[in-house]
């Protein structure tokens, strides 16, 4: 039954995320915003609902003894794996399409939208890991100010995104899905369908994702614990892949489109997300938590490999001007080490 759950959900994720792409898009444009803004910002957070509801709820709803540092986990999880399987996933991606490019694995992007993201996700999250590390449990208002810098920080960088000049072109878009069904369409110069029915595929879309994810991490990890998975490796490792699944759609959906600026924009826009503001949650909420101490080393471990995979995958970008497929594929060697070290730990314990 667990088998048919995962199935059925992941065609549900796989479907949401089709949906999502195509009417984002329409979104994006309908409202004048640059692929910037449509990858990095409206694409980035509402894919990433299903990984950020599971700490939130974790620290600020659940009654568990260990629910803060489910929590916490889930916040470090989520950044880890954007920076290592996701770009691991979208690189295959690239490379499979490589064959049809006449610039081979080389990537239409634009990367001063991509350097932004990722400049501002390595202020945020490095803060917010500072914190962790260098501040003390007591007093919490050390925490609070740091938190409240993270959400000013990203709050500055939507801003940035959201008035850069608009790049998404009707032309470029497939239809909406959802046009079709519209009893009061019309026939426009562009064909442009109306916003009350691209807003209503959106939201379908995103239900089908959360509701997808949450069937998904559900039936994994009924099947992990029935085959006597650790719960650690659970929550480390295997959890966080499922609910990173729309984003790794997303890019894979794109880049087969050749609209690779709003593929890699989905995932680091997803990583400044996840640096600022689920973090921002733990700081407040559970400042008492956000400690690198006995208990969460391995997790904390995380950043720092998400930190390496970063910068392994862009300053070579910042330096050629350009970004390669075969580049992204390093986040797949840190992510193994750091499989490493989480078996290691856990039989260790």
């Amino acid at each position: 039954m667990d088998l048919l759950i995962l199935l059925v959900s992941f065609v549900v994720i796989l479907a949401g995320a089709e949906l999502f792409t195509n009417g984002i898009e329409w979104f994006g444009h309908k409202l004048g915003l640059a692929e910037g803004a449509v990858g990095s910002v409206l694409a980035a957070v509402g894919t990433a609902l299903p990984e950020t509801m599971i700490p939130i709820i974790a620290i600020l709803f659940a009654s568990q003894e260990h629910s803060d540092e489910i929590g916490v986990g889930a916040i470090l999880g989520a950044p880890f794996m954007l920076a290592t399987l996701a770009m691991f996933v979208t690189g295959l991606a690239v490379l499979y399409q490589a064959r049809h490019r006449e610039a081979g694995d080389v990537m239409p992007v634009d990367t001063r939208v991509l350097g932004a993201d990722m400049r501002t996700f390595g202020i945020t999250y490095g803060l917010a890991i500072a914190a962790a590390i260098v501040l003390p449990s007591e007093p919490t208002w050390p925490k609070i100010l740091v938190a409240v810098a993270l959400i000013v920080i990203y709050g500055w960088y939507v801003k940035g995104h959201f008035e850069a000049d608009p790049t998404v072109d009707a032309g470029d878009l497939a239809p909406l899905r959802f046009h079709r069904f519209d009893r009061h369409r019309t026939v426009a110069a562009d064909n442009a369908p109306r916003l009350r029915v691209i807003n209503l595929q959106v939201l379908f879309a995103l239900g089908l994702i959360v509701v997808g994810a949450v069937q998904f991490v559900d039936a994994v990890s009924h099947i992990s614990l029935s085959l006597g998975v650790s719960e650690v490796l659970l929550a480390l490792v295997v959890a966080p892949i499922a609910t990173e699944l729309p984003e790794k759609f997303n890019s894979i959906i794109w880049i087969r489109q050749g609209k690779d600026t709003l593929a890699m924009g989905n995932i680091t826009g997803a990583m400044v997300f996840q640096s600022a503001i689920p973090t921002s949650v733990a700081l407040i909420f559970a400042p008492e938590t956000w400690v690198a101490g006995p208990g969460l080393y391995i997790a904390f471990a995380s950043a720092g490999i998400a930190f390496l995979s970063s910068a392994a995958i862009f300053l070579p970008m910042a330096r050629s001007g350009r970004l390669r497929g075969r580049g992204l594929l390093v986040g797949g060697a840190f992510y193994v080490v750091y499989l490493a070290i989480v078996v290691i730990g856990v039989t260790a314990t």
